[in-house]
């Protein structure tokens, strides 16, 4: 999918300070990216490196001690915590290595559950929550719970999960960390598959071998930004 030339997040001069018992850790430092909509980014780096905190803060899970962020236009860093939320719920479709699923809902409420926070209709809730359950091949599982499912199974819940919404981006966060290597490729079939779609894309990963089913990489090293990589896109 290529992209449409549409700027969705830019940032500027980003920085990252935690400060626990006078110990200063510089998270992140001088960070600029920008990503258009459709793309499909990696973040690349050894462990440590400041990835995790770069997506959180893409995804307003925190705020960055220095710099600007604009997503879709607004400027999200000064934006008060009921106004994240609203945003976050719906511009940002997260996927977390721990899949992250409720385990007393049923897949069709795991994934429901987002837009129940929308002022929906159960009418309008029901039709998307089918559809994103179909998209990755889990409509017929929708009854049973995340315990009765494979770990790869769950990844694909929580993949329904995050586009249910139709967000601006997805974020996933080490989206095969707790998968075989199966499972792993076929989560990243998936993934790309929705890119295809048109969906646009960031991904945090420490493997190469998943990192290169982006079409943008990113390599991060000691909470800075050291190389940015681009490959063909395969049709």
């Amino acid at each position: 999918m290529a992209t449409n030339g549409e700027l969705l997040i830019k940032m500027e001069n980003i920085k990252k300070v935690f400060i626990t018992e006078e110990v200063e850790t510089h998270a992140l430092s001088n960070i600029h990216l920008e990503i258009m909509k459709g793309e499909y980014v990696s973040i690349a780096g050894p462990s440590g490196c400041g990835k995790s905190t770069l997506l959180s803060l893409m995804g307003l899970l925190d705020t960055p001690s220095e710099g600007s962020y604009l997503l879709n236009k607004t400027n999200v860093e000064d934006l008060s915590l009921s106004q994240r939320a609203r945003i976050r719920n719906r511009e940002i479709g997260f996927i977390f290595q721990s899949f992250n699923l409720i385990g007393d809902l049923t897949v069709y409420e795991n994934v429901e559950l987002p837009l129940t926070y929308r002022g929906m209709s159960g009418a309008e809730r029901k039709k998307r929550t089918v559809a994103a359950l179909d998209k990755v091949g889990m409509s017929h599982r929708m009854k049973h719970f995340p315990a009765q499912l494979s770990g790869g199974q769950q990844q694909r819940v929580a993949v329904a999960r995050a586009v249910v919404g139709s967000p601006s981006i997805l974020l996933a966060d080490e989206p095969t960390g707790n998968l075989d290597s199966n499972n792993g490729e076929a989560v990243m079939e998936l993934l790309r598959d929705l890119h295809r779609e048109g969906a646009t894309i960031c991904m945090v990963t420490h493997d190469d071998r998943y990192a290169k089913h982006a079409v943008r990489t990113i390599h991060l090293y000691d909470g800075q930004i050291v190389d940015e990589e681009r490959v063909e896109e395969v049709a």
